[in-house]
Formats: structure tokens, C-alpha cells, sequence
């Protein structure tokens, strides 16, 4: 497994979450890194996404002012802080990398990881 995401849980609204993602080391420090998430019935959809560097980060728009995207390079490991959560982030999180950070933006990537459930309870 190149990329292991955890974190999920339940949690009720308004609470916080921190999702990690860590990588096998390699070559990943030097790619762009993404979570999307898929809820039920829902198409996948990117949530946010972070330059190999960390100096550029993008945001959906559902979740701008509530997520945070960081990573540390030293520690093979990206994050995703997620507070003020709403029932409707209830979703299957996922990491994935990509060697350029423009085409991760429109879903394109070169590794996935499996999957880390989030429950949002009303």
C-alpha cells in the first residue's frame, strides 16, 4: 500500500475531524497530494488539494473557511482538518497523489488511497 488514509470516525455536527494520509516515502514528497471524497449515490468530488511544496493549496468551495489541507514532508504524511463538519460531508474520504499539481485540480491521478469513512450525525 503506497498511500494509507485514517482517521475518519462519527461525529456529530459542528465537531472536528483530522484525516492523515500517510506515503510510503519514495517519490511522493516530491508530488502534489489531494483528498476527495464520494458520498452515497454521489459522484467522487475533489475536496482539496496541496502543491509538493505546500505553498499553494485549493479548496472547494463547500468546504472553504471549514478545511484545512497541510502536509509534512518529513513525515510522508498529509492531512486534512476538518471542523465545523455538517451532515453533509458524510462521505468516503480519499487521498491520492499526482506528479503535477494543475491536473490533480481536474481529477487526475497517478495513486490512490483506500478509503477512510467520515459520518456526520445531525
Amino acid at each position: 500500500v503506497q498511500l494509507q488514509a485514517s482517521g475518519g470516525g462519527l461525529v456529530q455536527a459542528g465537531g472536528s475531524l483530522r484525516l492523515s494520509c500517510a506515503d510510503s516515502g519514495r517519490t511522493f514528497s516530491s508530488y502534489a497530494k489531494a483528498w476527495f471524497r464520494q458520498a452515497p449515490g454521489k459522484e467522487r468530488e475533489l475536496v482539496a488539494a496541496i502543491t509538493w511544496s505546500g505553498g499553494r493549496t485549493y479548496y472547494a468551495d463547500s468546504v472553504k473557511g471549514r478545511f484545512t489541507i497541510s502536509r509534512d514532508n518529513a513525515k510522508n504524511t498529509m492531512y486534512l482538518q476538518m471542523n465545523g463538519l455538517k451532515p453533509e460531508d458524510t462521505a468516503v474520504y480519499y487521498c491520492a497523489a499526482r506528479s503535477d499539481f494543475q491536473s490533480i485540480l481536474v481529477g487526475a491521478t497517478d495513486y490512490w488511497g483506500q478509503g477512510t469513512l467520515v459520518t456526520v450525525s445531525s
